[in-house]
């Protein structure tokens, strides 16, 4: 991941921030929404762009956009730098490879302890029954 690279191929829009905030937000357009288009990138490697597109398939749009967007301040710098921080931030945790899963089989004395469990629960609800059918 080039992230000077994938930085320049970012594209911003400032827009009026939602909310309470008196005059001012009638006036300032603090919101920034951040726009990425990961298979146009060339800041990825084609094996990072595939794990990105299908982990992220869900807050993709249907031209394989990312929109993130921050409102939280009311200065248009800090939500420009916290909207990046963020951005940066999920593309670190979902370009992570996957740990590959050990199969694993559960001991002898589990088995055994779960059966247990078992025949102990099936009595108790035997006991329940009525005696005369």
């Amino acid at each position: 991941m080039d992230e000077a690279q994938i930085t320049r191929e970012l594209s911003f829009k400032a827009v009026r921030s939602s909310g309470a905030g008196g005059q001012h937000v009638n006036k300032t357009s603090s919101k920034v929404e951040l726009y990425f288009d990961i298979e146009a990138s060339e800041g990825f490697l084609e094996e990072e762009k595939s794990r990105l597109l299908k982990k992220l398939s869900t807050r993709l749009t249907k031209d394989h956009l990312l929109i993130l967007q921050s409102e939280e301040s009311r200065s248009q710098h800090k939500n420009k730098a916290l909207v990046v921080a963020r951005f940066f931030e999920l593309l670190r945790e979902n370009i992570k490879k996957p740990k590959p899963r050990k199969k694993t089989r559960p001991s002898k004395s589990a088995k055994l302890k779960r059966l247990k469990a078992k025949k102990i629960n099936a009595e108790k609800k035997a006991r329940r029954n009525n005696p005369l059918k």
